[in-house]
């Protein structure tokens, strides 16, 4: 009988024609020495989890703005305008820091690649920086109302690529946490934005004004709890022998992003019930806002605890190519 040994699967198993169990155990599946498999992203801590949470916040208030201003909502619009230009200035700020200097910015916008969510994403910022701060500074100043209102409706309609092309950008990455969860990485940052945008609402303005900034946080925290719970079920789907959820759900990170969902249901449970109360109102907005932003410090911080640990490099590996073994 004739042995053949099963080549491109990767686990080194040996087997007989006829269904003979193999002669040799399957090979172990190490790095050397335990080392990464994969460099770890060079993003420092604040700047670039910040900047993560404070674009979401500025694009998503941006969309917010446009609302409350078509629909005559102005105290709201007025402040998610400031939001929209203060977030964003502070998250040029934070991606400035984190790249070291100014010029490496510029140098991003010599060519446009719309295969690169880089790329893309820097000219977004380009465009959506100055049409975010004319709409801002006109309606604090009263100076050229009409452009001002053509600059927020310019803002919002560039708002959801900025609330969300950073989940394209991370997932993107070689981060198996951040890769394998593509799927549903930009709901959650699009609940998110969209939850810290209306949360922001709820908190500065009073809530006879605020209609559509609940409105928003509502759909942003229904949004961001379910494809979270998606995210995560399907990461800890299948038969990899280690779940590429576990860096999302233990340690500090799992504590953070646990801290996170529960906020994210309270917000959204005061912002439901407590139309009435100034009170009940502004802490449903502060925690809809700190929730966003534990969301996306958790949500950064599992995906280097995977890029520094092996293991959810090459176990999922093993895995693909034992199920393109067993097609063939």
């Amino acid at each position: 009988m004739t042995e053949v040994r099963t080549r491109g699967n990767g686990t080194g198993r040996r087997r007989r024609r006829g269904g003979e169990q193999p002669m040799v155990p399957d090979a172990e599946f190490t790095s050397y020495y335990g080392r990464p498999v994969i460099k770890e992203p060079a993003w420092g801590v604040p700047d670039v989890p910040g900047y993560l949470f404070l674009g979401g916040l500025a694009g998503a208030s941006s969309v917010l703005a446009a609302g409350a201003q078509q629909s005559g909502y102005g105290e709201l619009a007025r402040v998610s305008k400031v939001a929209a230009l203060g977030a964003i200035s502070l998250s040029a700020v934070a991606l400035v820091h984190d790249l070291g200097r100014p010029g490496r910015f510029v140098n991003m916008l010599r060519v446009f690649k719309p295969t690169s969510p880089m790329s893309v994403g820097s000219w977004l910022l380009a465009a959506y920086g100055p049409v975010a701060g004319a709409a801002a500074v006109s309606e604090v100043t009263g100076i050229l109302p009409k452009a001002g209102r053509a600059a927020t409706l310019g803002a919002a309609v560039l708002g959801p690529g900025i609330a969300t092309y950073t989940a394209a950008l991370i997932c993107d990455t070689a981060v198996p946490a951040w890769h394998e969860g593509y799927r549903e990485m930009p709901y959650v940052f699009a609940g998110s934005a969209a939850s810290a945008a209306g949360g922001l609402g709820l908190l500065a303005t009073h809530p006879d004004h605020v209609s559509p900034a609940r409105s928003l946080a509502v759909l942003g925290a229904a949004v961001e709890l379910i494809a979270k719970r998606q995210l995560l079920a399907r990461l800890a789907g299948g038969s990899y022998e280690q779940s590429l959820a576990e860096p999302y759900e233990t340690g500090r990170t799992g504590a953070v992003l646990r801290l996170a969902e529960f906020l994210t249901a309270g917000g959204l449970a005061g912002a439901v019930l407590g139309r009435r109360s100034r009170a009940v109102s502004a802490l449903s907005g502060a925690s809809l806002v700190a929730a966003s932003a534990m969301t996306r410090f958790g949500i950064f911080e599992a995906g280097m605890a995977s890029a520094r640990d092996p293991k959810y490099t090459i176990v999922p590996q093993r895995r693909r190519l034992e199920n393109v073994a067993s097609r063939h």
